[in-house]
C-alpha cells in the first residue's frame, strides 16, 4: 500500500513539472475548422493541441532558445508527428518568437 501511495505521488509531481519538448505550429489553413473539442479553430487564439491533456487544461509553453512563454488552453488533439509534443495556434507561436518548431518547455498549469 505504501509503494503504490508513493508511486501516486510521483506520477503527480512529474506531471506538474516542466518538460522539454518540441512544438509546432499551425494556422491559418485550420481556421475555422473544428477542433477535437468541438469549438471552431481561431488561429490568433492563445490554444493548442496535445495527444493526452484533457481539454480546457491551461499549460504555460516557454521558448528554450530567448525564454519567452505563453499560457495556452488545449482545445484539440495532436501533434501526430513522433518526436512532437504539442501544436500551437500561431497566435501563441508568434508570442513566444517560435518558428516553424522550437524547443520548449511545457508547464501543467491548471
Amino acid at each position: 500500500m505504501r509503494t503504490v501511495l508513493l508511486a501516486l505521488c510521483a506520477l503527480t509531481c512529474l506531471e506538474s513539472a516542466a518538460q522539454a519538448q518540441i512544438a509546432t505550429y499551425y494556422g491559418k489553413e485550420f481556421a475555422g475548422r473544428r477542433t477535437a473539442s468541438g469549438e471552431r479553430f481561431d488561429p490568433g487564439a492563445m490554444t493548442a493541441a496535445h495527444r493526452t491533456l484533457p481539454f480546457g487544461t491551461k499549460v504555460r509553453v516557454t521558448n528554450s532558445r530567448n525564454g519567452r512563454s505563453v499560457i495556452v488552453r488545449i482545445n484539440d488533439r495532436g501533434p501526430f508527428v513522433k518526436g512532437r509534443s504539442i501544436d500551437l495556434s500561431s497566435g501563441a507561436a508568434r508570442a513566444i518568437g517560435m518558428g516553424t518548431s522550437a524547443n520548449v518547455r511545457i508547464e501543467v498549469i491548471r
